[in-house]
C-alpha cells in the first residue's frame, strides 16, 4: 500500500485561518515581549503569512523575521504571499522560544512563540503572560514557568510530598531535614 502525503494542506489550513495572537496594549511600560503567537503548525511558510498580515494593520508592514532554527524543521530564506516578500533569518544565539518581527519603518517586535502541540489551557496562560505591559520575563522564563505548573497539576501525588520530593524541605548545613517541629 502506497501513502501519499499532501504537504499543501497544512499550508491551506493556515492560510485559512487567522493566526492566533495576543499583544501588548501600547503603553508606556515597555517590557522583554511584545505579545505572543501559538501558531497551527512548525511549518513557517504555512504560518508566516497569516501573523505577517495579522500584524499589518496595528503594527505596520513586517519585512523581516528571525528565529531560531532549533524549533523550525526548515528555515526559508524568503517567504512570498500577495506580491509580498518577508525575508526570514535564523540564530542560534537567539532565544528558541521567541520571533523577532521588524519593520522599516516602525520598528521591532519580539514575540513569543507558543509550540503548536501545546494543550489550549497552557496558551491561554502563555499568552495572557506574554501580554503583560512592562513585564521583565522572557520567553524562555514564560515557557520554563508554564512546564513547571503543567507537571504540577499532572502529578497525583499529595503537595507536601511534591515539595519534598522536589526539595522543596529546608536542609540543616550537617544534611537533615527540618520539619516545622524541629530536626528530624
Amino acid at each position: 500500500m502506497t501513502t501519499t502525503l499532501d504537504r499543501t494542506a497544512s499550508r491551506d489550513l493556515a492560510a485559512e485561518l487567522p493566526a492566533r495572537l495576543s499583544l501588548t496594549p501600547k503603553t508606556t511600560l515597555a517590557g522583554r515581549l511584545d505579545g505572543a503567537w501559538w501558531p497551527r503548525s512548525r511549518d513557517l511558510e504555512a504560518e508566516l503569512p497569516p501573523l505577517a498580515a495579522a500584524l499589518e494593520e496595528p503594527w505596520g508592514r513586517v519585512t523581516r523575521v528571525t528565529v531560531n532554527p532549533t524549533r523550525w524543521p526548515v528555515v526559508p530564506h524568503k517567504v512570498t504571499w500577495d506580491g509580498r516578500t518577508l525575508h526570514v533569518g535564523w540564530f542560534t544565539e537567539q532565544d528558541p522560544d521567541k520571533l523577532i518581527l521588524l519593520s522599516y519603518t516602525v520598528g521591532r517586535w519580539d514575540l513569543l512563540v507558543i509550540p503548536p502541540e501545546t494543550e489550549p489551557a497552557a496558551a491561554a496562560r502563555l499568552m495572557a503572560a506574554a501580554a503583560i505591559p512592562g513585564s521583565v520575563f522572557t520567553a524562555g522564563v514564560l515557557m520554563a514557568n508554564e512546564t513547571v505548573i503543567g507537571r504540577g497539576f499532572r502529578d497525583a501525588r499529595r503537595p507536601e510530598a511534591l515539595w519534598e520530593s522536589e526539595g522543596g524541605a529546608c536542609m540543616s548545613p550537617f544534611g537533615n531535614r527540618m520539619s516545622g517541629n524541629g530536626w528530624r
